[in-house]
């Protein structure tokens, strides 16, 4: 049989070497992500009063699928060469930027009602569009079948 030609494999990519944060914008603003001043207040306190070493919290987001993508904080004391930073009086607030892909345009605000307090996301989707929820199942609105 007559050679049809040389096979020559994929070269590996490189690895990223050195500082990956000039890849990206690092600094988180509010036209990323607006942190309402009565949610500032309350994560300023929460951190004030933890027994744990910090000085960051960690927005995340999780899940999925029909009943839309969640959304939460918890306490840190890493950071990733891939997080975005908002510095705040006393505190960080630190979002990956696969998570800020989700976030952009959100408010997170915190609220205190008669007999409950929390922290709500206003706006998700703001920048993406879409509501974080199918209608496959009537999540979105209808119900199931």
């Amino acid at each position: 049989m007559e050679n049809v030609g040389i096979y020559t494999p994929p070269q590996k990519n490189e690895p990223v070497t050195g500082d990956v944060s000039d890849r990206f914008h690092i600094k988180l603003t509010n036209d990323d992500l607006e942190i309402t001043q009565s949610a500032q207040d309350k994560l300023f306190e929460i951190i004030s009063q933890s027994d744990e070493d910090v000085s960051a919290i960690r927005i995340y987001i999780g899940g999925g699928g029909c009943g839309g993508l969640s959304y939460g904080m918890t306490f840190t004391d890493e950071k990733s060469d891939f997080d975005t930073v908002h510095s705040f009086e006393g505190f960080e607030i630190y979002v990956d930027v696969v998570a800020l892909n989700y976030l952009r345009g959100a408010q997170i605000d915190y609220l205190q009602e008669v007999g409950r307090e929390r922290f709500v996301f206003n706006n998700v989707f703001a920048d993406t569009g879409g509501t974080g929820a199918c209608g496959g199942c009537g999540s979105a609105g209808g119900g199931c079948a």
